[in-house]
């Protein structure tokens, strides 16, 4: 059994969060996409098939990238502001990493489906990922996009003006990583 081992990082790849907001005030509020610059992945191929997935997120890594809606457009230093909540709502002094951990992967029409652990703010909880890989053999891109909750992992969702605005509790996450060629 030929068994080999990928690593991935920002170098080719993103992992973009994407919030969006409630309550009586959220046509004043950004919802904002967000990036984090710093992340790993390992995947562990055996005899050219995905066996495991091991991935690492680095929370300070938040950056705020852009804001849509609200009253007026997100400036520079709103992006800061932004960022420290978000910071804060993750928790990240105390659980500066999010981890994902997959031991299952199983063959789909489009794809691989994932059965593993999300660890964020310490709390680990069984989390699927559906992965779509698409483009030509020498070109190829693994596509992820799911929804994580923040009260599934004990985090409070940023809020302001007692609650008349507020990041909704599920976020939306885009992963696109490129892949090796095929072969």
């Amino acid at each position: 059994m030929t068994r080999d081992t990928w690593e991935f990082g920002p170098g080719n790849g993103t992992v973009t969060v994407h919030t969006d907001v409630t309550g009586p005030a959220a046509r004043t509020g950004h919802r904002l996409t967000i990036d984090m610059e710093q992340w790993s992945a390992e995947l562990t191929v055996a005899d050219g098939v995905p066996v495991g997935v091991a991935a690492s997120i680095d929370v300070e890594s938040l950056r705020v990238v852009s804001g849509e809606g609200g009253v007026t457009p997100l400036t520079g230093p709103e992006k800061a502001i932004a960022r420290g909540n978000a910071l804060k709502s993750l928790n990240a002094s105390k659980a500066h990493t999010i981890t994902y951990d997959a031991t299952s992967i199983t063959a789909t029409e489009n794809g691989f489906r994932l059965d593993g652990t999300l660890t964020i703010n310490n709390n680990e909880h069984p989390h699927p990922l559906d992965v779509e890989v698409s483009g030509p053999d020498d070109a190829r891109q693994a596509n992820i996009e799911t929804v994580v909750s923040h009260r599934e992992f004990g985090l409070k969702p940023y809020s302001m003006m007692m609650g008349a605005l507020k990041v909704v509790d599920d976020v939306r996450v885009v992963i696109t990583v490129d892949l090796p060629p095929a072969g």
